[in-house]
């Protein structure tokens, strides 16, 4: 039986985030995955973007967002650079009049909360990003929407866990089950596959929609796989670079993005479909690239190198499940756990946040500004609480 401080179950982005934190702080951490990186995070275009994240009826997310996004500069710097993290801005796009409407009506709200959204002529436009089509309806800049290449800073955080504690830092096998010591005792650990139990005082269950079918937690998480499909294309020299900017767009009502990457290639994305199909399809790979060239016409003559499915954590309300787990007995929290799952499309956008909230945690200090996400609230004694508090 091996005892750890805080044992992070999930070594996606959002887990591998926790544990570096917290690593940081002198804590003895082991993440237990039988695959680090290769889910949800794998697939991830790794955009940052609070502001053109953005959607109605998201405003209690916004919060915490956009404090994500102000700590991702030192937190990459903590990593290190080879995680890929670029501050380059985003650049949205209207194909037609009508989708130059919707982004106009988007930025209106986006302007209302405060937001940066800075309009742009489409000559100003095509002389910033020259590969744009010379017919679009219009555009304007997000300066503070940047992005992270997520297989890398994935790497880059193993690399930094296995050097910090040795190759055990890591740990490739599958959490079956929390273990407690007896009733009302809290969380004492985890129950590998092969039957061992790894014991810590803490431990953060981030890992994803795998969190749905790990035994022992005192609350169901109510998290539903919402799947897409998104392309990876090579440039070739004569092209590159093909874009300086992340391109957003709306193309006849449907989005598209192409992310540039310093390695010469480009990601486009994403489709998003809740009909239980997993795999890559046809259908979503044809609209991609067909969407993408409408904004950039020398798309046609990318190099197509992966299209890739991965299902992505969505809860209820699409906002992540972040906090310590309410006791029944309404006697404070279940000791010795921590949830931090359900993050849907903003993992890479959140990981920064989610670890300070659950390093915050961890410290015995809970931040009263992100109850509204406790991964209990959609329990029936959660909704009493979140409503007598007010909250959702």
């Amino acid at each position: 039986m091996d005892s750890t401080d805080v044992i992070v179950v999930g070594g996606g982005v959002i887990g591998l985030a926790i544990a570096w934190e917290a690593t940081r702080t002198g804590r003895r951490v082991v993440v237990v995955d039988p695959a680090p990186g290769s889910g949800a995070s794998h697939a991830a275009a790794g955009m940052l973007a609070a502001v053109s994240e953005y959607h109605y009826q998201e405003e209690g997310l916004l919060g915490l967002m956009l404090e994500s996004a102000r700590a991702w500069p030192e937190f990459a710097d903590g990593v290190g650079a080879g995680c890929g993290y670029l501050g380059t801005p985003t650049l949205c796009l209207a194909f037609d009049p009508a989708d130059r409407q919707a982004l106009a009506d988007l930025r209106a709200v986006q302007e209302a909360h405060g937001l940066d959204v800075r309009p742009l002529s489409l000559r100003e436009a095509r002389t910033r990003e020259p590969l744009i089509a010379p017919s679009l309806a219009g555009a304007f800049e997000i300066p503070a929407d940047h992005q992270v290449d997520p297989r890398r800073l994935t790497a880059s955080l193993v690399d930094a866990l296995t050097a910090e504690h040795g190759p055990g830092a890591v740990l490739r096998s599958r959490a079956e089950s929390l273990v407690a010591d007896g009733p009302g005792t809290g969380i004492a650990g985890v129950r590998l596959e092969d039957g061992r139990v790894l014991r810590a005082p803490e431990t953060v269950v981030a890992n994803g929609l795998g969190a749905r079918g790990l035994g022992g937690l005192p609350v169901e998480l109510p998290l539903r796989p919402v799947h897409g499909d998104i392309l990876r294309l090579r440039v070739p020299e004569r092209l590159r670079p093909l874009l300086d900017s992340t391109v957003r767009g709306l193309v006849r009502g449907r989005p598209v993005y192409i992310v540039p990457r310093e390695d010469g290639t480009a990601v486009i994305g994403a489709t998003q479909r809740e009909d239980g199909a997993e795999g890559v399809l046809a259908g979503g790979v044809y609209e991609l690239l067909r969407d993408a060239q409408a904004l950039v016409p020398a798309v046609a003559e990318l190099e197509l190198l992966e299209a890739t499915a991965r299902a992505r954590p969505g809860t209820p309300d699409n906002a992540p499940l972040l906090g310590r787990v309410r006791a029944h007995d309404g006697g404070g929290h279940v000791p010795g756990l921590i949830v931090a799952t359900g993050f849907f499309r903003h993992g890479v956008l959140l990981a920064p946040a989610a670890a300070r909230v659950v390093l915050g945690l961890l410290d015995g200090h809970a931040d009263p500004r992100w109850e509204a996400f406790l991964p209990d609230r959609f329990a029936p004694a959660g909704r009493a609480a979140a409503a007598a508090h007010g909250g959702t």
